[in-house]
């Protein structure tokens, strides 16, 4: 048809780069941050281009609240590949969506829930006596759909404590599941101990709660899925097993599956499942499926997201392949090899190992010199290029400052790392950690935690994390610009340089007014002698939010200057790099956006 004014200016023929070039250099460098860093974040792992292609299908466009029709559900793979058969079935008789146009939606979601019902079924509950729900948008939405089904106001809810492995959702005073809901949680001993299955016994008896959640977050260790099911028969209460986290692992066989044994199961797709970011709830009782149908639509949500849907039968075919399930078994086996060369290196772990994909580091037992916590560990491993996340332990008082670092090897194994490997980045983890020093200074609600790391053994350990990454497969990357080598100018800029640069300079600046400039010599790097630099203080910034400082000196020594002084040792900010240089201005130079963050933790 003829292009006219309107249709152009909504830019459907049009590529992000055109529109929003901003956007897309972003996903340029995040996509290269996933291939150049170490990501060892448990619930994370990389989504296989199939499932990201489906994701920006045209499902992403259209509404449809309710579900497909019942006769669709029960057909095999097969006969709904019948499209044409499909179809005129579909116009034929009654339809369960609010909305026309349904067409090809109720096609992919019977398709995500067959899919979903044979991976999962076994002798217990075979595929196809269980009972999907795709629709949750996320886990904890697919929890509180559980809850408001089966349960009245001020019933009892009994999960794991947060602070020793459970999730927000399983009770959190914090959260909703907490706040609509009587909360009553079992607990771990110490760091060092499991669970202890005679004490949740005793808890529930003592609380009777009407449903008891089992499946953690940071918990490294399988449950006993058939104690847990005595415990709750014992009082009378449903069982809901999460398992969010080993959801792929449970499809290859390497956790024990409680399909068939708890009442609800319910998972995310976006961790071992390697899926989109949602959610699925599933069960072998049509009678408890039935309730939570209705409390997931029209009761937690409207519509669903149905291109999510779609990228989850993708992800649910791609889960079915030999492929995936080697996978899912080199997840666990990497995951223990690491418990083990970590305990080599004498790194303590909490709860005594893993049988999962997930551990956790005790600092108290990491060989780091004084009380370094979590966020400030976390933060200076991902300086060094490894990414983790904090976690409290049984013992932290509160959740500011925990004193556990969660690791998992998901994504790690998707990019092809072994065993073998598992002992390098051990050594890797056991370096940063001794090589690191936690802090405390009083603050106002108690003592600020920060921590440091060695400079000289940081750029080591840099370079190391770099080669080790570049051993591990992945798609192609396209990297931003490199980096300048010569770097003549350096800015400052924040709320408090004038305060940093007169502290690292020999000389005092922070009177310098706005045109002025002073010669002044700047701290290096341990074993590198000052650098001869012109401190000059330009006009503030046009938002007024930032005063600025420019350094002007040696370009040889331009980019150690740059390296070091952005992240000093009690500092836990990210390494800067020198910006392009100014169109407007006449000489060659790079300017340099220092941005101090601080390992802060409250």
């Amino acid at each position: 048809m003829p292009e006219s004014r309107a249709y152009a200016d909504l830019a459907f023929d049009r590529t992000l780069d055109e529109v929003d070039p901003f956007i897309a250099d972003l996903i340029r460098r995040e996509h290269t941050r996933q291939h150049e860093k170490l990501i060892l974040i448990p619930s994370e792992s990389l989504t296989p281009r199939p499932v990201r292609e489906a994701l920006a299908s045209p499902f992403t466009s259209i509404y449809a609240e309710g579900y497909p029709a019942g006769p669709m559900l029960r057909d095999d793979e097969s006969a709904l590949q019948d499209v044409p058969w499909q179809l005129a079935r579909f116009r034929r008789y009654g339809d369960r969506r609010y909305y026309r146009g349904n067409d090809f939606s109720n096609l992919v979601e019977s398709l995500a829930r067959r899919r979903c019902a044979q991976l999962f079924g076994n002798e217990r509950a075979p595929a196809q006596s269980l009972h999907v729900n795709v629709q949750p948008l996320s886990g904890a939405a697919a929890n509180n759909a559980v809850y408001e089904a089966l349960l009245e106001p001020e019933d009892t809810i009994m999960g794991l404590a947060l602070a020793h492995g459970g999730h927000l959702s399983h009770g959190a005073r914090v959260n909703r599941s907490g706040r609509r809901f009587r909360s009553v949680s079992y607990r771990i001993a110490a760091a060092d101990a499991k669970l202890d299955y005679d004490e949740i016994a005793a808890t529930a008896q003592r609380d009777r709660p009407r449903i008891i959640v089992a499946g953690y977050t940071s918990y490294p260790w399988a449950p006993d899925w058939e104690r847990f099911r005595a415990i709750a028969d014992s009082v009378d209460a449903y069982l809901l097993a999460d398992i969010s986290h080993p959801a792929g692992l449970v499809v290859a066989g390497a956790y024990p599956s409680p399909v068939g044994i708890a009442d609800v199961v319910t998972f995310t797709t976006h961790k071992t499942l390697f899926g989109p970011r949602a959610a699925v709830i599933l069960s072998h009782r049509k009678d408890v499926m039935r309730r939570i149908h209705r409390a997931v639509f029209p009761g937690e949500q409207g519509g669903p997201h149905l291109n999510k849907i779609a990228a989850m039968a993708v992800a649910f075919r791609l889960a079915a392949t030999a492929e995936f399930q080697a996978v899912q078994r080199q997840i666990v086996a990497n995951a223990a090899a690491l418990a083990r060369a970590l305990d080599d290196e004498g790194v303590g772990l909490a709860y005594g190992g893993t049988d999962t994909h997930k551990l956790v580091v005790n600092l108290k037992k990491a060989g780091a010199a004084g009380d370094l916590r979590g966020e400030p560990a976390v933060r200076i491993l991902d300086l060094v290029g490894i990414v983790t996340n904090r976690n409290s332990l049984p013992g932290d008082r509160g959740f500011a400052a925990p004193s556990g670092v969660r690791m998992g090897t998901p994504w790690l194994t998707q990019r092809g790392y072994l065993e073998r490997d598992m002992a390098d980045l051990a050594a890797l983890l056991a370096r940063t950690f001794r090589a690191s020093i936690g802090l405390a200074y009083p603050g106002k609600r108690g003592p600020r935690h920060r921590g440091r790391i060695d400079y000289a053994e940081l750029r080591r350990l840099q370079a190391d994390v770099r080669d080790f990454a570049a051993r591990g497969r992945g798609e192609s990357v396209v990297a931003p610009p490199a980096a300048a080598t010569r770097v003549g100018l350096l800015e400052l800029r924040g709320p408090r340089v004038a305060a940093f640069v007169d502290e690292i300079c020999n000389r005092r600046t922070r009177d310098l007014a706005a045109g002025r400039a002073r010669h002044v010599a700047i701290g290096a790097a341990p074993g590198e002698p000052p650098v001869s630099a012109l401190a000059f203080r330009p006009e503030d910034d046009r938002a007024g939010r930032d005063r600025r400082f420019w350094l002007v000196v040696d370009p040889e020594r331009g980019p150690a200057l740059a390296a070091w002084r952005p992240d000093p040792p009690f500092s836990g900010g990210g390494c800067a790099k020198p910006a392009q240089p100014r169109a407007e201005s006449k000489k060659r130079f790079c300017v340099l956006f220092l941005v101090l963050v601080f390992v802060t933790c409250v």
